[in-house]
């Protein structure tokens, strides 16, 4: 294997995670799961990503997903699966990726040769992901892989998207961070999602919300403003190293030259993406 630079993973992942996340922020994206019988939409905040595990109940989501209040997923799943199925949303999340794509690239970016490069690199990188304690990644590696490439990108994108993420998940954990501490914690650094998104599709309240900054505060990790402390900080640098560590596979297997090419061309499409407006001007920042 090639060793890389610690943080060249986690930079090839920086711009492949939003062209997965596009979806999310779609007007496709209701449509498509209204079609599919799913009608409530707080749903579709989780259930998309969901769908992969079958049909499991609320205890399951909540582990795999971590930041999202229990309380709520318990008020969609497991009442979603008589009204549709997870083989129905898994397809129209995948409409979704290709119409969606489609709008924000251009037709002709989707044909290019430069879409099929990516998919290869990217399918490539994912072939080195491991399954064992990573339940959303091996749920969707269980997914076929899409013909066109356009949409094997988007679909290699959610496979190192979730084997980054279900590893995370542990070293927040490690870090004795829960899940509303991990948002807030997030949050104060400038790079986590504005607490208006937080509090409207993760199911938290504002009391939530301020009883972690209290934790976090008596634990020295915020300071009176709710800014990162040293320590704070510190925590946060140290999360994304060690998450590095586990999400390196994928990168060391592609090589160099590989995730040279592969941030290089996701980085073009995310950055057409993001001109196009692929996600709300207030997704990110501390409110």
């Amino acid at each position: 294997m090639t060793s890389l630079p610690a943080y060249a993973g986690r930079r090839c992942h920086n711009v492949l995670n939003p062209l997965h996340s596009t979806v999310y922020f779609s007007p496709d994206y209701q449509k498509e799961l209204a079609s599919a019988g799913v009608a409530d939409r707080r749903a579709s905040t989780f259930v998309g990503r969901a769908a992969a595990l079958g049909k499991v109940g609320p205890g399951v989501v909540a582990a795999a997903f971590y930041n999202y209040s229990y309380d709520l997923i318990c008020e969609v799943v497991p009442s979603v699966w008589q009204s549709t199925t997870p083989e129905d949303v898994v397809a129209a999340r995948l409409r979704t990726a290709d119409t969606t794509l489609r709008r924000l690239l251009g037709e002709q970016a989707i044909a290019s040769d430069d879409m099929a490069e990516a998919a290869r690199l990217a399918l490539r990188a994912a072939e080195a992901c491991t399954r064992h304690a990573r339940p959303l990644y091996a749920a969707h590696a269980d997914l076929p892989v899409p013909d066109e490439p356009h949409l094997a990108l988007w679909h290699a994108a959610t496979l190192l998207r979730e084997h980054r993420g279900d590893g995370h998940l542990a070293v927040l954990l490690d870090a004795g961070l829960g899940p509303v501490e991990a948002l807030v914690s997030h949050t104060a650094t400038g790079k986590g999602m504005n607490p208006r998104w937080i509090l409207a599709t993760r199911g938290w309240t504002q009391e939530d919300w301020d009883a972690a900054v209290a934790r976090l505060r008596a634990r020295g990790l915020l300071d009176a403003d709710g800014e990162p402390t040293g320590a704070g900080t510190a925590l946060r640098k140290e999360i994304e190293l060690t998450t590095d560590r586990l999400d390196a596979a994928p990168y060391e297997h592609l090589g160099a030259a590989g995730v040279e090419r592969l941030t290089e061309l996701a980085t073009g499409f995310t950055t057409t993406a993001l001109g196009a407006g692929a996600f709300p001007a207030d997704l990110v920042g501390k409110g």
